[in-house]
């Protein structure tokens, strides 16, 4: 008995051990809470805001991604969450970057949210990604629904591949228009040598890479305004790139 009593002694003793950092409610207490790096970071899904969908897949160009989703997370001056921002891949599974960073999707194909904005970005070999019907059906599809759609570098193929911007102009990375325009004669393909980003209609389209951000805040100025624009800009430090000199 004696041995019993013991056991469940040190048993009482260990949980409660395990338990000093939470209050009685069974809440954080205010430690637990500065050292919490997932839940302060957590954007919530608003129902009423504008969704943004970043369209992911192996070998994508992280610049393409990270410009779409670093312009439009930002909030307003003062902290109010403007949209909804989301990564969308054909699976669940990770996807692996070019530059090897993975990334885990917020939504597959079927599971996406209507979007009000699709950026289609690109990877250095497009072949297996314009010859992927279910990812050139899922953009044919969600511009059916989007206020825009951005195309960013080689992403241009994508939206060649798909059909939806027969008509319409659009540039892509440098060097890239000519087979462009052979691979895709209903597209009016501008001189991307000349110029880093283009507007016609709902679609937009950048040189891709860094340029990218081009699109990102044409874009959010379009959807929000030109004071937001500049915050953004500041935001970033662009006018310290834009100025930095070696």
């Amino acid at each position: 008995m004696k041995n019993i009593m013991f056991s469940l002694l040190i048993a009482v003793m260990f949980f409660t051990g395990c338990n000093t950092n939470e209050s009685t409610n069974g809440s954080l207490t205010k430690a637990d809470a500065r050292i919490d790096t997932l839940t302060t970071h957590l954007k919530p899904f608003v129902n009423d805001l504008p969704t943004i969908g970043l369209l992911i897949y192996n070998g994508v160009l992280i610049t393409e991604v990270t410009a779409g989703s670093d312009v439009f997370t930002k909030p307003t001056e003062d902290g109010t969450q403007l949209f909804n921002v989301v990564t969308i891949a054909q699976t669940s599974d990770p996807i692996v970057s070019e530059e090897g960073l993975k990334i885990v999707p917020d939504y597959t194909f079927s599971t996406a949210p209507k979007l009000d904005v699709l950026f289609v970005p690109s990877a250095y070999d497009m072949y297996s990604q314009v010859h992927n019907n279910e990812l050139v059906n899922f953009i044919r599809e969600r511009n059916k629904e989007t206020t825009y759609t951005v195309s960013n570098c080689a992403g241009a193929q994508l939206v060649g591949a798909s059909g939806i911007a027969d008509g319409k102009k659009i540039v892509t990375w440098i060097g890239g228009g000519e087979q462009l325009q052979k691979d895709y004669p209903e597209l009016l393909v501008q001189d991307e040598n000349t110029l880093s980003y283009v507007e016609d209609g709902k679609f937009l389209s950048s040189n891709g890479n860094l340029a990218s951000y081009i699109s990102a805040l044409e874009l959010v100025e379009k959807m929000t305004s030109v004071e937001h624009r500049k915050f953004v800009e500041s935001y970033l430090y662009l006018d310290r790139l834009q100025n930095w000199k070696k």
